[in-house]
């Protein structure tokens, strides 16, 4: 298990649990005591867990009303998928993101990446995250080297994601250096595409702000597609998918100009 799993992990064992000891994080994980101790360490220092003698507990408020919007556990797949999107977004920039648990999952990556904590007398934030997406604002907020802005708009309850032309006219006056999207479907002849018409949308004004596009999408969104297009093939620049991918439709969009990272 790669380091930003084992912390995800320890932060939903323990919106279950509330407190854990070192040993019992140990034991569930395989890992040293003084492994969990530099884990607990570092939860602590992005202020989601607290610190306690031989253990630790559970920040409601960072952590645990976030994780009630999650509607599946996350999949390895996906954890893969995130990792290696989030390793694109250049310390500095403005990363855009939508909804979804893919995103969601991006969104965590970014969050726990060490490589993004800066010192605070140089500067206040690493990265600046622009989402319509209010379960990933509500988790990244309290994330002291991030800025966080939100879009407006009218949420929509199945992915919590705010639609409608009030996000869109907030988008037309942000620029992005890139925008990294969970979709519903892709394919090399129709491009990206989502089953609401609203969030894609929002999803194409994004990635018409944004210098550089990134999708990231597991094996079964390939091939596929979904009622409402995001946007074509020639306007993404990177494609993050998993081993499961079926070689001949990675191919496709290779040779359609498209980066693929299978992960």
């Amino acid at each position: 298990m790669q380091r930003y799993e084992r912390l995800n992990a320890i932060l939903e064992l323990l919106v279950e649990k509330n407190t854990l000891t070192v040993e019992e994080i140990a034991e569930a994980f395989a890992v040293s005591v003084a492994t969990v101790r530099r884990d607990l360490d570092d939860l602590a220092g992005q202020q989601l867990v607290t610190r306690t003698r031989g253990g630790v507990t559970s920040q409601a408020v960072a952590y645990d009303l976030p994780l009630r919007y999650k509607s599946a556990r996350q999949l390895d797949e996906k954890q893969r998928i995130a990792v290696a999107a989030a390793a694109l977004v250049p310390i500095g920039s403005v990363v855009g993101l939508n909804g979804g648990t893919t995103a969601t999952a991006v969104a965590r990556a970014l969050a726990t990446n060490t490589d993004l904590r800066v010192d605070r007398a140089v500067a206040q934030t690493s990265l600046t995250v622009v989402t319509n997406a209010v379960n990933i604002a509500s988790e990244l907020t309290v994330r002291g080297h991030l800025k966080v802005v939100v879009v407006g708009g009218v949420a929509r309850p199945q992915s919590y994601e705010l639609i409608g032309p009030m996000t869109g006219r907030m988008l037309d006056d942000i620029s992005m250096d890139i925008v990294v999207l969970g979709v519903d479907a892709l394919s090399v002849a129709d491009g990206a595409a989502a089953h609401h018409e609203g969030e894609a949308e929002v999803n194409a004004l994004m990635v018409q702000r944004a210098r550089r596009v990134v999708i990231a999408a597991d094996a079964s969104k390939l091939g596929n597609h979904a009622f409402a297009r995001i946007c074509r093939t020639a306007d993404i620049d990177v494609l993050v998918t998993d081993t499961a991918a079926d070689p001949e439709i990675v191919e496709q969009f290779r040779a359609a100009g498209v980066e693929v990272l299978v992960v």
